[in-house]
């Protein structure tokens, strides 16, 4: 593995989309899952406003849809996946009031008060979960809801290298105790908290091993691409090695 590379955040964006592109899911997560976190959050309407903040391609949006009668919104840097989000939303009939727009969770195009919830599976991490709900918590009426995973330790003392290999990846990776009051100080009552199930990790590894090995014959030769997906194998082999220490986990908040 080239040392240089030392975070997914470091190959080129063309490419980590690319990959991403031909999955349902960007990320280790379930409609079964997306319907629990669902569960805690209560009072939503015709009338309510959702966002979807880093919906990816929207199959967790599509699942949402399909449970709550609400207005939402995707919003997604890359425009490719807005393009997959918004043919799924005309296939399933509910493009009259789902659609995704290209945007940027650092600067939401919504106004203040606007939304009823804000929801985030496997994105958050972008911008980072202390200052995601600092900042999106004023796009939340009162009372209004915010539900997200976060990458989060299981156990205090973990292996030097499963350690390492996060500090680099994402340092803001911590504790569900210390994620819950940095929900608490950013404005929210934590509803609840749960861990997203392993086999929400080993499918959707087993999912992309198909896809790492077309899209090495697709770019054959290209040393960059090799080197992605080195990585992300790399990833793979940590979790299935060390899950024990580490997984998603989802957090569910009121505003108060």
């Amino acid at each position: 593995m080239n040392e240089e590379k030392q975070t997914i955040h470091e190959f080129d964006l063309s490419i980590i989309y690319d990959y991403f592109s031909s999955a349902e899911r960007q990320g280790p997560g379930s409609p079964e899952i997306t319907l629990k976190a669902l569960s805690f959050i209560g009072g939503l309407t015709e009338k309510s406003k959702v966002a979807d903040v880093g919906c990816g391609t929207g199959g967790q949006t599509m699942v949402l849809a399909h449970n709550i009668p609400c207005e939402i919104t995707g919003v997604e840097l890359w425009p490719d996946f807005v393009s997959q989000f918004n043919k799924s939303t005309q296939s399933n009939n509910i493009h009259d009031r789902v659609k995704a727009l290209v945007g940027n969770m650092e600067n939401l195009p919504f106004q203040e008060e606007e939304l009823d919830l804000i929801w985030s599976e496997g994105a958050i991490y972008n911008i980072g979960f202390k200052r995601g709900l600092e900042e999106w918590r004023k796009f939340l009426k009162q009372g209004g809801y915010v539900a997200v995973t976060e990458n989060t330790w299981f156990t205090e003392d973990r292996p030097a290298e499963i350690q390492e290999f996060w500090q680099k990846a994402y340092p803001e990776i911590d504790t569900i105790p210390n994620k819950l009051v940095q929900m608490q100080k950013a404005g929210y009552l934590p509803v609840a908290a749960f861990v997203v199930p392993e086999t929400c990790w080993t499918d959707y590894y087993s999912v992309m091993q198909a896809t790492q090995e077309s899209f090495l014959t697709k770019y054959k030769g290209n040393k960059t691409t090799e080197e992605f997906i080195s990585y992300q194998r790399y990833e793979a082999e940590l979790y299935y090695k060390y899950k024990a220490h580490y997984g998603y986990v989802f957090y569910i908040g009121k505003k108060i």
